[in-house]
């Protein structure tokens, strides 16, 4: 038996294909599909070039990691030390010095490869040793990540997994970013998230390269940031009635109502966010978004606004205060606007903008100017006043004063003034930096003017957006399924791209009420953004992407990190006959799925009708229930979609 078992593996060994043995360039390959090496070669973002042979390395039990002494490499090997020994049992050590024992050596290049850069690398796994090069430390922290990701999936495990052959393929991987800027933007204004849980957002960022966090510190709902000398924008401004519900839409709060809902950071808190993130070669990026957005700072301080009875005030607990009827700017129906004709403003913006570029070492300060409504402004005899003495001529020259006021703040301070891409209306300097969020038109004229930009266009890279239909998701505005976010370039060819720093997701929270909503709607659409401000713009390929996605499903599954299943999730579309009979069309994101339904109120499976063409609802149905397989295994969600609302959307086509 074990003569025949031994003559049937080198059968097996024999029909190989030499993609088997020596591949090149493998990354190109389909990882779900076509990929012979799959599953264990799945890296988000896409590395530049990944050459598999022959051959596996396998974890010992007592393995020791070499790596300089600097501190700056102390949490790469802590990364490491913690995924290989909690999961395997291995017992990990570190040492400094070289030595024929080290299974992993982390290596600084004394003659730097230019190829790499500072953030790039080179992971080398043969049968006997790791290693990992690169010019500097971040390089080394890259790398690590890399590798994690070609040991099996429970090597995301908090706790011990037996039974697991802890083995990484032989691989030679050469990678480094495509953008220096690649950011992930995490709204903790609207609602508050603590220093724990920003921690735990910084380690998964990092995961897939992120090296930017943009913290929005500052909204109508809420003010996050302690600041020495002004104690009431943290004990009023910091703290709202709490409301659950559809964000927008809540009812007023009552005078009795508590204000006990939210938070803020001390700036000893801050400092702990900026070294931890730091630690894992992540800047942090401050935002203080004014004029608008900044109902809580007037409630704190009401003499900053324009308009009389703000004294009245309070911090917003998700009850309507703007009229979006119209399109933007919209109409405001309370004034949440400081006032660029008081004086005051600046010099508490003077105060503000002092200490956050005390407590934050990033080059930049984002200071929003965004969705300012100008209706409070247009009725203000200060505001008449002001374009009288400084001849302005509209609102637009008006927020433009005010910018330019608070961008030689900024600049007074060291720092560099960035803003999301409203500004530019004002006729800013090409020294103020753009963050591009209504489309990629607006950063394209901005880099053509030559301000530095950041793209974060919506209809890309908005993740508080939905995922799949309104029925599954939170209702907001819009929606962002995967596959959209991966078609995100951030360097379009009609930008100048000298001035195109990089790309950034954005996270919006009004409907994001805690930690694990948010990594819901980050992953994975996260992973999309990741891999087109990382990996070469030629070697995205959706089908390749999601395969590797899949695999990092299971990763999440097994670390317990939410993620959204929306990407398997049919797709609904609706129109009318010519004897006006509701005519349903189901689709999917990804390719190889069968989508499966009933009309009878039951839950179908894949023993019910499979959708082959165009459906029309029984005369009578009330609901349409569907669900998607994978061959005999279910996959998507069961989604339950009245006719009612099918036939509301078939009217507003």
């Amino acid at each position: 038996m074990q003569k025949t078992l031994i003559l049937f593996i080198f059968v097996l060994l024999s029909l190989q294909s030499p993609g088997q043995t020596a591949l090149s360039e493998t990354s190109a390959a389909d990882p779900g599909t076509s990929n012979p090496n799959a599953p264990g070669i799945a890296i988000i973002p896409e590395p530049v070039s990944v050459s598999k042979s022959e051959g596996h390395y396998i974890l010992p039990e007592n393995l020791v990691i070499q790596a300089p002494a600097l501190p700056e490499l102390k949490q790469t090997t802590a990364f490491l030390q913690e995924r290989l020994s909690i999961p395997t049992g291995s017992f990990v050590s570190v040492v400094n010095s070289p030595g024929p024992a080290a299974g992993i050596k982390l290596v600084l290049n004394d003659k730097p490869n230019h190829t790499l850069g500072n953030e790039g690398y080179q992971l080398s796994v043969t049968p006997n040793t790791i290693t990992i090069k690169a010019n500097k430390p971040a390089g080394l922290f890259y790398g690590a990540q890399s590798l994690i990701q070609l040991f099996p999936k429970e090597i995301e495990s908090k706790e011990e997994v037996t039974g697991v052959e802890w083995t990484a393929p032989c691989i030679e991987v050469t990678d480094y970013p495509r953008l220096g800027w690649r950011g992930l933007m995490f709204d903790v204004a609207r609602h508050f998230f603590t220093k724990a849980e920003v921690k735990q957002y910084i380690d998964a960022m990092v995961r897939y390269k992120y090296n930017i966090l943009h913290l929005h510190l500052a909204d109508d709902e809420g003010w996050r940031i302690e600041i020495k000398g002004l104690p009431k924008l943290t004990e009023i401004g910091a703290w709202r009635v709490d409301k659950v519900g559809e964000f927008g839409f809540f009812s007023p709060p009552g005078p009795d109502e508590p204000r006990n809902y939210g938070g803020f950071y001390t700036q000893d808190d801050i400092r702990e966010i900026v070294q931890y993130a730091a630690e894992r070669f992540v800047n942090v990026l401050p935002e203080i978004d004014v004029p608008g957005h900044s109902l809580a700072a007037i409630v704190s301080y009401p003499e900053l606004s324009c308009t009389p009875g703000a004294d009245k005030y309070r911090v917003r607990s998700g009850e309507q205060i703007m009229d979006w009827s119209r399109g933007a700017p919209p109409i405001a129906l309370i004034d949440n606007t400081l006032c660029p004709a008081n004086e005051k403003v600046y010099s508490f913006l003077d105060t503000v903008i002092t200490q956050v570029a005390q407590l934050f070492p990033f080059e930049y300060i984002h200071m929003g100017g965004d969705e300012a409504p100008i209706n409070f402004w247009q009725k203000s005899d200060a505001i008449k006043a002001l374009m009288q003495k400084e001849n302005l001529k509209n609102m637009h020259q008006v927020q433009g004063y005010f910018e330019k006021r608070i961008q030689k703040i900024v600049e007074s301070k060291g720092k560099k003034f960035m803003a999301w891409d409203e500004v530019l209306e004002g006729d800013m300097p090409s020294s103020a930096a753009v963050m591009s969020w209504r489309g990629m038109k607006y950063g394209i004229e901005a880099s053509k003017k030559k301000h530095e930009v950041v793209m974060s266009p919506t209809d890309y890279a908005y993740l508080d957006y939905m995922q799949a239909d309104v029925i599954t998701e939170p209702k907001v505005y819009a929606s962002l399924r995967l596959s959209k976010s991966y078609q995100f370039d951030p360097v379009p060819p009609s930008a100048d791209a000298r001035y195109v720093k990089g790309g950034q997701a954005n996270l919006w929270t009004e409907q994001v009420y805690n930690i694990r909503q948010a990594e819901y709607m980050t992953w994975p659409r996260g992973m999309a953004i990741a891999e087109s401000v990382w990996s070469p713009a030629e070697k995205k390929n959706w089908n390749n992407f999601f395969a590797r996605v899949e695999q990092h499903f299971k990763r999440l599954d097994i670390a317990e990190t939410k993620y959204a299943p929306s990407v398997y999730d049919p797709i609904f579309a609706v129109s009318r006959s010519a004897d006006k009979q509701l005519i349903i069309e189901l689709s999917t994101e990804v390719e190889g799925l069968d989508i499966y339904y009933s009309f009878d109120n039951s839950f179908p499976d894949r023993f019910y009708p499979k959708y082959t063409e165009k459906l029309t609802p029984p005369k009578d149905a009330t609901t349409l229930k569907v669900i998607t397989y994978r061959g005999k295994t279910p996959v998507g969600r069961m989604m339950v979609m009245p006719i009612e609302e099918l036939n509301k959307r078939s009217w507003k086509r």
